[in-house]
Protein backbone atom coordinates (compact mmCIF):
# COMPACT_ATOMS: atom_id res chain seq x y z
CA UNK A 1 0.00 0.00 0.00
CA UNK A 2 1.27 3.57 -0.99
CA UNK A 3 0.97 6.80 0.75
CA UNK A 4 -0.65 8.96 -1.55
CA UNK A 5 1.10 11.69 -0.82
CA UNK A 6 4.40 10.15 -1.95
CA UNK A 7 2.38 10.51 -5.67
CA UNK A 8 2.51 14.20 -5.65
CA UNK A 9 6.17 15.50 -5.49
CA UNK A 10 4.33 19.13 -4.86
CA UNK A 11 3.31 17.57 -1.83
CA UNK A 12 6.17 15.69 -0.61
CA UNK A 13 8.41 18.84 -1.26
CA UNK A 14 6.24 21.03 1.10
CA UNK A 15 6.29 18.52 3.61
CA UNK A 16 10.06 18.13 3.59
CA UNK A 17 10.78 21.36 3.75
CA UNK A 18 8.13 21.97 6.80
CA UNK A 19 10.35 19.37 8.44
CA UNK A 20 13.77 21.32 7.84
CA UNK A 21 12.20 24.68 8.76
CA UNK A 22 10.30 22.89 11.98
CA UNK A 23 13.95 22.27 12.98
CA UNK A 24 15.29 25.29 12.03
CA UNK A 25 13.17 27.40 14.51
CA UNK A 26 13.83 24.04 17.14
CA UNK A 27 17.52 24.58 16.36
CA UNK A 28 16.92 28.60 16.60
CA UNK A 29 15.08 28.55 20.29
CA UNK A 30 17.59 26.04 21.93
CA UNK A 31 20.81 27.34 20.52
CA UNK A 32 20.27 31.14 21.84
CA UNK A 33 18.98 29.36 24.86
CA UNK A 34 21.52 26.98 25.74
CA UNK A 35 24.27 28.60 23.63
CA UNK A 36 26.85 26.67 21.06
CA UNK A 37 28.29 24.93 24.03
CA UNK A 38 29.08 20.72 23.95
CA UNK A 39 26.10 20.40 26.75
CA UNK A 40 23.26 21.94 23.74
CA UNK A 41 24.16 19.53 21.56
CA UNK A 42 23.50 16.59 24.66
CA UNK A 43 19.85 17.79 24.98
CA UNK A 44 16.73 15.71 23.58
CA UNK A 45 15.78 18.85 21.25
CA UNK A 46 18.96 17.90 19.27
CA UNK A 47 17.89 14.20 18.92
CA UNK A 48 14.51 15.54 17.83
CA UNK A 49 16.49 18.01 15.20
CA UNK A 50 18.45 15.33 13.87
CA UNK A 51 15.85 12.77 13.98
CA UNK A 52 13.35 15.20 11.84
CA UNK A 53 16.55 16.65 9.17
CA UNK A 54 16.89 12.67 8.65
CA UNK A 55 13.69 12.11 7.73
CA UNK A 56 13.31 15.13 5.31
CA UNK A 57 16.04 14.11 3.47
CA UNK A 58 14.89 10.54 2.94
CA UNK A 59 12.18 12.50 1.18
CA UNK A 60 14.03 14.82 -0.59
CA UNK A 61 16.21 12.03 -1.92
CA UNK A 62 12.86 9.94 -2.92
CA UNK A 63 12.14 13.31 -4.95
CA UNK A 64 15.43 13.25 -6.71
CA UNK A 65 15.30 9.77 -7.51
CA UNK A 66 11.55 9.93 -9.25
CA UNK A 67 11.48 13.87 -10.89
CA UNK A 68 13.78 15.42 -13.25
CA UNK A 69 16.47 17.39 -11.01
CA UNK A 70 15.69 20.82 -13.09
CA UNK A 71 11.86 20.86 -11.81
CA UNK A 72 12.96 18.96 -8.46
CA UNK A 73 15.06 22.20 -7.66
CA UNK A 74 12.30 24.37 -8.75
CA UNK A 75 9.87 22.28 -6.62
CA UNK A 76 12.76 22.79 -3.39
CA UNK A 77 13.17 26.38 -4.30
CA UNK A 78 9.82 27.72 -4.36
CA UNK A 79 8.33 25.73 -1.21
CA UNK A 80 12.00 26.90 0.57
CA UNK A 81 10.63 30.38 -0.25
CA UNK A 82 7.26 30.43 0.61
CA UNK A 83 7.26 28.36 3.82
CA UNK A 84 10.45 30.83 5.33
CA UNK A 85 8.58 33.88 5.07
CA UNK A 86 5.17 32.22 5.67
CA UNK A 87 6.65 30.64 8.98
CA UNK A 88 8.97 33.64 9.62
CA UNK A 89 5.45 35.85 9.69
CA UNK A 90 3.71 33.31 11.35
CA UNK A 91 6.04 32.43 14.50
CA UNK A 92 8.80 35.19 14.66
CA UNK A 93 6.88 38.48 13.47
CA UNK A 94 9.54 38.86 10.96
CA UNK A 95 7.93 41.79 8.39
CA UNK A 96 9.45 42.64 5.57
CA UNK A 97 8.62 45.73 2.63
CA UNK A 98 5.62 44.79 0.38
CA UNK A 99 8.45 45.33 -2.79
CA UNK A 100 10.06 41.95 -1.28
CA UNK A 101 6.75 40.20 -1.06
CA UNK A 102 6.40 41.02 -4.77
CA UNK A 103 9.99 39.63 -5.63
CA UNK A 104 8.70 36.37 -3.39
CA UNK A 105 5.83 36.09 -5.90
CA UNK A 106 7.69 36.43 -8.78
CA UNK A 107 10.57 34.00 -7.66
CA UNK A 108 7.98 31.73 -6.67
CA UNK A 109 6.14 32.44 -9.85
CA UNK A 110 9.77 31.59 -12.20
CA UNK A 111 9.90 27.89 -9.87
CA UNK A 112 6.08 27.05 -10.60
CA UNK A 113 7.00 27.33 -14.28
CA UNK A 114 9.88 26.01 -13.81
CA UNK A 115 8.55 22.83 -12.03
CA UNK A 116 5.36 22.15 -15.04
CA UNK A 117 7.40 22.81 -18.14
CA UNK A 118 8.70 19.64 -19.69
Amino acid sequence: MSIAWLRSPLLLAVATQLLFSAGDLLARANMRKHGFTAAAFLKLWFLVYLASRQIATVGQLYILATVPVGRTMALFGAASIVLANLLGVLLLGDIVPLRSYAGIMLAVLAFGVMSVAR
